[in-house]
C-alpha cells in the first residue's frame, strides 16, 4: 500500500524555504502570496492577499499598515475558498508579526469554520538565531522527518561557526546600525543584534530578541556607526534605491562616520535578512564581507546580495 503524503500549505515566505531546504517541496500545495523562493514555488496556488494597496513610498505603506494594526485586523486576507479546495494536513503559518504572515487567528478561524480536515496548524515564532533553528526543527518533526531537521540545522550552525570564527580574527569591533526601514526610520532588531555580533561588529541599537524600533536621527548620530547596512523589511536592492535620498539627504547624514568613510551598504532584505530560515546564514556572510572586509576574500555576495551606495 502505498504511503499516505500530507498536503502542506506555507502562509509565509521563511517557512516556505525551510520546507523546500528539508526536500519536501513535493508536499506543498499552496503558499502565501509573497512566497518566491525557490523559483519552482511560483507554481502553487496562492492563498492569501494583501488587505492593503502594496504601492507607494515607505511612508505610505507604513501608515497603512498601522491602520490595519491600531484596528486589531491582520493586513493580509486568508482565501478560505482556496484552503477548502486544497484539504491541506498541515499549514505553517507565523504568530509573531502579522506583517510577515496572515495572522494566526485568521487562520485558525478559517480551519475551525471551513474545513472538516481539522488540519495541524503550526505557528513559528523566531525573535533569535536559536528560535530559527528551533523552528526548523518543529517543521521538519511535523512532516515526521526529525533526522533531515537535525541535519539541516547542523549544517547551518556549521557555516555560522566558520563565520564567527574567521570574524574573532580582529580586535576591531566597528559600530554597526542596520536600517530596517526609511521613513520612519527604524533600525532592525530580532536576530540581527546577534548576527552583527558574530559578524565581528557592535550593535547598540537593539538588545538580541528585541523587537525593530524607531529611531531618531539625533540617536542615530549619538552613537555615529562605523557601517550602516539598509536592508528594509520587505524590499529589494532596487526598490531601497528609489528611496534611498530619505536617508543621504538628510542634514545629519553626511556627519556620520560611515558616510565619511564610504561604508554605507543598501541589501536585499525580502530575501534575506527579513526572512528567518535557512537564507539567514546567506545574510550572515553579507554581513561579515561588509564588516571585516580585510578577512572575507574573494566577495561572495557583492553586487548580488548587497551594494555599496
Amino acid at each position: 500500500m502505498s504511503e499516505v503524503k500530507p498536503r502542506v500549505i506555507t502562509l509565509l515566505p521563511s517557512a516556505t524555504e525551510i520546507v523546500c531546504a528539508l526536500g519536501f517541496e513535493h508536499l506543498l500545495v499552496g503558499r502565501s502570496h509573497e512566497c518566491d523562493f525557490p523559483e519552482s514555488v511560483k507554481r502553487l496556488v496562492v492563498c492569501t492577499a494583501p488587505k492593503f494597496d502594496v504601492v507607494g513610498s515607505s511612508q505610505e505603506i507604513d501608515r497603512r499598515v498601522r491602520q490595519l494594526v491600531t484596528q486589531g485586523l491582520s493586513v493580509y486576507a486568508v482565501d478560505e475558498a482556496r484552503l477548502r479546495q486544497l484539504k491541506p494536513d498541515l499549514i505553517i503559518t507565523q504568530s509573531q508579526c502579522e506583517v510577515c504572515a496572515a495572522s494566526l487567528e485568521d487562520v485558525e478561524r478559517a480551519v475551525c469554520e471551513l474545513l472538516p480536515s481539522r488540519p495541524q496548524i503550526l505557528a513559528l515564532e523566531p525573535r533569535t538565531l536559536s528560535d530559527i533553528w528551533e523552528d526548523i526543527q518543529r517543521v521538519a518533526d511535523a512532516l515526521s522527518s526529525s533526522e533531515r531537521g537535525f541535519e539541516l540545522v547542523g549544517e547551518l550552525w556549521n557555516r555560522v561557526d566558520a563565520i564567527a570564527s574567521a570574524a574573532r580574527s580582529s580586535r576591531d569591533r566597528p559600530v554597526v546600525c542596520c536600517v530596517e526601514w526609511l521613513e520612519p526610520l527604524m533600525v532592525a532588531g530580532n536576530w540581527i543584534p546577534e548576527m552583527v555580533e558574530l559578524a565581528g561588529g557592535y550593535y547598540p541599537y537593539a538588545e538580541s530578541g528585541s523587537l525593530s524600533r524607531r529611531i531618531e536621527w539625533n540617536e542615530l548620530a549619538e552613537k555615529n556607526p562605523d557601517v550602516i547596512l539598509i536592508a528594509p523589511c520587505g524590499f529589494s536592492i532596487d526598490r531601497s534605491l528609489r528611496e534611498i535620498d530619505k536617508l543621504t539627504s538628510h542634514p545629519l547624514w553626511s556627519r556620520l562616520k560611515a558616510a565619511r568613510a564610504g561604508r554605507c551598504y543598501v541589501a536585499d532584505g525580502n530575501h534575506y535578512f527579513n526572512r528567518p530560515g535557512p537564507r539567514i546564514v546567506d545574510a550572515l556572510e553579507m554581513l561579515a564581507e561588509i564588516i571585516g572586509p580585510e578577512r572575507f576574500e574573494p566577495k561572495k555576495w557583492e553586487g548580488k546580495g548587497y551594494k555599496r551606495i
